[in-house]
């Protein structure tokens, strides 16, 4: 028994003293009186099961929004792609002008690789990954 109940089994004796006390004609003010201390304390406990439960929905929120899937955006894809394409202009002259068309090959080689190493660290699943069957999400369609 924890210390609510027997808080309320002192609740009850009281309010049974005091009707044996005052008699018959105030039993119906007592036991409102003790039905009015029961729901204080079950919408107290219920606000606090709601209390606790909203703080476990809000940092599991919290925790998604801060993994790498939640904080990518198309935005964030689009503009390295156009990052790494501007720098490809002076990569590709420094390749081509030392190595000539080795050097040029070395230098797009190099930014593919690291386009490809974005993509798979946006979506782990996109390369070498197998589709589930039935699956209709982007999400969830894929498997290691």
């Amino acid at each position: 028994m924890d210390a609510r109940d027997a808080d309320l089994k002192k609740e009850l004796n009281a309010t049974l003293h005091a009707r044996r006390d005052l008699g018959e004609e105030y039993e119906s003010a007592l036991v409102d009186s003790f039905l009015e201390k029961i729901d204080q304390r079950i919408d107290g406990e219920v606000e606090r099961r709601v209390r606790r439960q909203f703080a476990e929905q809000r940092m599991t929120a919290a925790r998604d929004s801060r993994s790498p899937a939640a904080t990518d955006s198309w935005g964030e894809r689009f503009g390295f792609g156009i990052v790494s394409l501007v720098l490809a202009i002076p990569l590709s002259a420094i390749g081509g002008g030392v190595a000539d068309l080795p050097g040029l090959l070395v230098a797009w080689a190099g930014i593919v690789g690291v386009n490809v190493f974005q993509a798979a660290r946006v979506n782990p699943n996109l390369f070498g990954g197998r589709r589930r069957p039935g699956k209709t999400s982007d999400d969830d369609a894929w498997e290691d």
